[in-house]
């Protein structure tokens, strides 16, 4: 479901929607606090958890594949674990892309496989267990923060730094799964990520809370040796903030005669698809949709759909370096 706009009006000013829903949120807030009263239980291996206060998408994926990436370079083993959302597996079990479909897996695993030896698992636990058992020396918990189960060693919040932490309140009155005070208390780590303007937006609203070392970051287009000018597009996404991705093509000079946004991992059924491509012929565009998308595309259609890949660039890494130094003290 999509986030309705009154969840990201100024906290100072709160539609009188979101305050007369906000005994809801408090309610919600407390059963958050319960929930992740647990330390969890602690697995043989330093666990990442790469996490959000937000409902829905804040950039959780792309920071995953930035933080293996990072950890790899550094001569370290990671594994993700993922709970699989909208798959059917139950795990633990590893992914792979040539045996698995994101109807099995969920998209976000599929994509993450790419990169980094991935488990899906329902029960978190048990897949961070398995995959300390196959060898990972450190495991990248993809979203669990407010999961109690598993014993993180070092969790990192991920924020969108256009949408910030919306008005502030919790599900219903707002975008919040716990307060901002509340969550980052049991934070390591703030990743905002954005472009420098909205960068400095977010901390005149949200620096005052912010009482973690804060990291920052942008998404930017692979160079792929596409030239997006000059041809038309039809762009469809079924992500957090699909505007965001549409915004990134008009950035590149794409012509988008056409903008569908989806529900975020929306289904991309037989039916849909020949909605869309019928559309796109009928407007004589290309169809062009985020490497997430093209992952829960039918493998006979990929070939008729752009992906845009992007990657996860971070200002200054230090403060992972920090605590990780903190965390793995065997490696040094």
């Amino acid at each position: 479901m999509r986030a309705p706009d009154f969840w990201f009006t100024s906290p100072s000013e709160p539609t009188l929607l979101a305050r007369l829903l906000s005994p809801l949120g408090g309610l919600y807030a407390r059963a958050t606090a319960r929930r992740v009263a647990s330390r969890g239980k602690a697995i043989d291996c330093p666990v990442i958890c790469v996490g959000n206060l937000n409902a829905g998408g804040t950039g959780k994926t792309p920071t995953v594949i930035a933080v293996a990436q990072y950890l790899l370079g550094k001569g370290l083993s990671p594994h993700a674990v993922s709970r699989g959302y909208g798959g059917t597996l139950d795990g633990p079990e590893e992914v792979h892309e040539r045996s698995h479909n994101a109807g099995q897996t969920g998209d976000e695993p599929l994509l993450l496989a790419a990169f980094v030896p991935t488990w899906v698992s329902k029960d978190r636990l048990e897949g961070c267990r398995k995959a300390a058992a196959v060898g990972a020396d450190i495991i990248l918990l993809d979203d669990g923060f407010q999961n109690p189960s598993v014993r993180k060693d070092i969790s990192i919040i991920v924020v969108d730094a256009v949408k910030g932490f919306g008005n502030g309140r919790c599900i219903p009155a707002g975008p919040l799964r716990e307060p901002v005070a509340e969550g980052l208390k049991r934070a390591d780590l703030l990743l905002s990520i954005g472009p420098s303007d909205a960068q400095q937006e977010f901390f005149r609203r949200w620096g005052a809370s912010i009482c973690v070392p804060h990291m920052r970051g942008a998404l930017v287009p692979l160079q792929t040796g596409m030239d997006w000018a000059g041809q038309k597009f039809l762009a469809f996404a079924g992500i957090g903030h699909p505007e965001k991705f549409f915004l990134t093509l008009r950035d590149l000079g794409a012509d988008l005669v056409e903008t569908q946004s989806l529900e975020d991992h929306q289904e991309l059924t037989p039916a849909l698809f020949a909605r869309l491509e019928a559309r796109a012929k009928s407007l004589g565009a290309q169809l062009v949709t985020t490497e997430k998308d093209a992952v829960r595309l039918p493998m006979q259609h990929r070939s008729k759909v752009l992906s845009l890949p992007v990657r996860l660039e971070i200002e200054d890494w230090s403060p992972l370096e920090m605590a990780l130094e903190n965390t793995l003290p065997k490696h040094e």
